[in-house]
């Protein structure tokens, strides 16, 4: 064989060939067999301790078979068009029929995918919020190849979770432990479907905790992520962050990234907050949240010589509220909070955390430094309306909660001004159908809901309360010319 020859077959083997697997010979010019080997040639070569200062190898396979059959596969599909025109008038056209699509086409459906979390053998499964909002049908697959469809058993856009169930019996599913225990450079694996590779497994360790990367844009949203440098791609959201025992410590929620793919850094939201928003989901149907009342700031070094304070780490409470929690506890504006029910809290997202695993009526110790002295008070938390019982899910017939919105009417001056009948105006707007399904802002007057004219609250509220599927509104604004169209599913 002559050299070219020799140079050709190694750089079609990959640039080299390794001793003793495949050998080649000059006569003739072939391979003439491959060896192998029934000997597992890994071999664990790192090490840990476990809980009781022995040492373990490390070895990722045990945890991995166990976990990957407990994450399950979702696909969520949305039949509103993401084509070009606006959302409403694609919502229009797929309530309301052609005439409010201009004869454009007809609406494709949009399909998304994520991962998933078995928690039970009775098939409730967590998952990120954003993983399933919007979806008109959600479906499971397993590992195993069965596929399911979803009921959507609740959500918590706060902290980006939701819970689904699907109608099947002792399915494999992780426990959850307690992130608190969990340490910065602990070994973890995080398990899950990026760009549709099912049952995906990285590993890696927890580089940070407590991370706030302001990704959840709701009015209450708690973020103190886990950190982890285990690769999470698109597709991995609502899969696992697992211990090496296999215990579920987080739900991989967002990738910190210049290009959308893993770069380095993806966040899990701890398995406490996790358990308790499941919990609540679970047994009420809707999150208990507690609140303080207060505004919170990052205390630095900078922040402290601004404001005269006497520690460099904490949460500043920079505005109290009005007959809030920490108001009636004594609490005051310029207190740092540098701990929670024992727990030191070095920054606002540790004091979030602490405090999102808590219901109205419930009791918390805070500790305060107070121009450098510590004081501890005792703080009952109450639920968003400022009282201390546990709230209700909203009806489908509470037009306000539905919307996630506050109405008024308008008064006859206003009226006139406008040219119209009447009118309801939207007062505030928050967390809701409007908000999350429409481009609507405060201020804009309701003249019309599916076409029927309304001219004050009560005629809303009777409309929305006996309608089906699609709603369609009207209004005006009084600093906009024209008529603005908004449109949404029930």
């Amino acid at each position: 064989m002559n050299d070219l020859k020799k140079l050709t077959l190694a750089a079609l083997l990959g640039g080299g060939v390794s001793a003793g697997i495949v050998k080649i010979f000059e006569k003739p010019a072939s391979i003439t067999r491959v060896e192998t080997t029934n000997g597992n040639i890994a071999k664990p070569a790192i090490y840990t301790k476990d809980a009781d200062g022995n040492l373990i190898p490390i070895d990722f396979t045990i945890t991995s078979e166990k976990v990957t059959k407990a994450v399950v596969f979702i696909k969520s599909t949305s039949m509103s068009s993401a084509t070009r025109g606006s959302r409403e008038m694609d919502m229009f056209e797929q309530f309301f029929g052609d005439e409010f699509g201009g004869g454009r086409r007809k609406n494709q459906p949009s399909v998304g995918t994520g991962s998933g979390v078995i928690i039970d053998s009775k098939g409730h499964i967590v998952t990120n919020n954003h993983v399933i909002n919007g979806a008109d049908v959600v479906e499971v697959g397993l590992t195993d190849g069965r596929t399911f469809k979803a009921k959507v058993i609740g959500t918590d856009p706060n902290t980006d979770l939701a819970v689904i169930k699907i109608e099947a019996s002792d399915l494999p599913f992780l426990k959850f432990v307690n992130s608190d225990q969990v340490k910065v450079g602990e070994w973890v694996l995080a398990v899950g479907n990026p760009f549709n590779l099912n049952s995906t497994v990285t590993a890696g360790i927890v580089s940070a905790k407590a991370r706030n990367i302001n990704i959840v844009r709701e009015n209450f949203a708690i973020e103190s992520f886990i950190q982890t440098d285990a690769a999470i791609n698109p597709g991995n959201s609502g899969g696992a962050l697992v211990n090496l025992n296999g215990d579920l410590i987080g739900i991989n929620t967002a990738i910190a990234s210049p290009t959308g793919a893993y770069s380095g850094y993806g966040f899990a939201v701890p398995s406490n907050i996790v358990t308790k928003i499941v919990e609540d989901l679970l047994e009420h149907g809707i999150v208990q949240r507690g609140f303080l009342g207060v505004q919170l700031q990052n205390v630095d070094g900078n922040v402290a010589n601004d404001r005269d304070l006497k520690v460099t780490a904490g949460a500043l409470i920079s505005k109290i509220n009005e007959n809030s929690a920490a108001q009636k506890a004594g609490i005051q504006e310029d207190d740092v909070i540098v701990e929670v029910d024992g727990k030191k809290t070095n920054s606002v997202s540790e004091v979030q955390e602490m405090i999102g695993r808590k219901r109205p009526g419930d009791e918390v110790k805070v500790k305060v430094n107070r121009k450098g002295t510590e004081k501890e008070l005792k703080v009952v938390l109450r639920n968003q309306s400022g009282g201390t019982d546990k709230v209700t899910k909203p009806s489908g017939k509470d037009v306000a909660n539905l919307l996630g919105a506050k109405f008024e009417d308008i008064d006859a001056s206003t009226a006139r001004k406008l040219g119209i009948a009447g009118g309801v105006r939207v007062a505030e707007l928050g967390n809701g159908k409007l908000s999350r399904n429409t481009n609507m802002r405060e201020g804009c007057i309701i003249t019309k809901v599916d076409r029927k004219p309304i001219k004050n609250v009560a005629e809303l509220q009777k409309i929305l309360e006996n309608a089906q599927d699609g709603v369609m509104i009207e209004g005006v604004y009084e600093d906009m010319p024209g008529t603005f169209f908004y449109a949404f599913g029930l």
